[in-house]
């Protein structure tokens, strides 16, 4: 076992100085590397990190392989926070992240409301709350965007993904903030390993052991909804790899989340990297970054779909 995250560590250091490497322009220069491909190779290591233990989480504890942020809403409601800090004027570096955790965890409150019956939240009922809360969110966005005005482009660049900063002190703190939120994730999402295997066998049979289910799920929708509205704050939506993150972590060391956790802890990375750094080389322009993830996205969930009906 620890063979094979010695393998995953490998792939990701090797995937990075590669990205470090590869570029439009021709030639290693320190400014370039120093200024924008590090910082953005930075910010795809928290922002796959935490993109794949949010997946992780969400997936354990509604038991549905399709669950992630962005079917559950959370990441619209995100978007939206983002977008509203925008257009009333407060699009600072330490504010537009409140908005867009706020969005988040107030899309995510709608969703558990939507879902709850009878003091229960059932796993199925959930995920189409949130696929109905997610089309609200995305058509307040769209309204947001009719009266954007100069601020418009700023705003699709949240909708549509994007890696590309130019290192400013000022975002220091940011990125410090990002990494402390990411890794107190990790250490939180671990400490329910046992309580996600557990659940893994039902809500029955896990409250007949003393699992308490509903609290477990409130606990996992707050860290994700605050891990994707940092996330989506400062790069805005990058989708699918959030859902596509656990099924691999599962394929390669099986279903026990003591070790699939740190391992999609590693694996988001290497998929962010790896699709940012083909989304500034393969044309003559950069493509947002979630572009790429969602061209290859669609056909991995289009097989989960699949596999589920069958």
């Amino acid at each position: 076992m620890k063979r094979r995250y010695i393998i995953l560590i490998v792939v990701l250091v090797s995937v990075l100085l590669l990205s470090l490497k590869i570029g439009p322009t021709k030639g290693i220069d320190k400014n370039i590397i120093l200024n924008l491909r590090l910082p953005r190779l930075i910010l795809s290591i928290l922002v796959g990190g935490s993109l794949g233990l949010v997946g992780t989480s969400l997936q354990g504890i509604l038991l549905n392989p399709l669950a992630d942020p962005y079917i559950l809403g959370i990441a619209s409601g995100a978007a939206f926070g983002s977008c509203l800090s925008i257009v009333i004027g407060v699009d600072k570096i330490y504010l537009t992240p409140v908005f867009s955790f706020a969005g988040a965890i107030f899309a995510m409150f709608v969703v558990y409301s939507l879902a709850s019956f009878k003091g229960k939240v059932p796993k199925d009922t959930l995920l189409l709350s949130g696929v109905l809360v997610g089309f609200f969110f995305s058509s307040l966005v769209m309204l947001i965007m009719v009266i954007a005005g100069k601020e418009l482009h700023h705003i699709i660049y949240i909708l549509m993904g994007n890696l590309g900063i130019v290192w400013q002190r000022s975002l220091i703190p940011f990125f410090i903030l990002f990494l402390v939120i990411d890794i107190y994730g990790i250490v939180l999402i671990y400490s329910y390993r046992r309580e996600l295997n557990i659940l893994s066998l039902g809500e029955e049979r896990a409250k007949e052991i003393g699992v308490d289910a509903d609290k477990i799920k409130k606990t996992m929708f707050i860290i994700s909804s605050l891990l994707i509205g940092m996330q989506v704050s400062i790069c805005g939506q990058i989708g699918f790899v959030g859902l596509v993150v656990p099924h691999i972590a599962r394929l390669m060391f099986g279903p026990d989340h003591k070790v699939i956790i740190p391992t999609s802890f590693i694996l988001g990375p290497i998929i962010v990297v790896i699709a940012d750094t083909v989304a500034r080389t393969v044309a003559p322009f950069e493509i947002p970054v979630g572009v790429i993830t969602s061209l290859f996205g669609v056909p991995f969930f289009a097989y989960l779909l699949r596999k589920r009906k069958s």
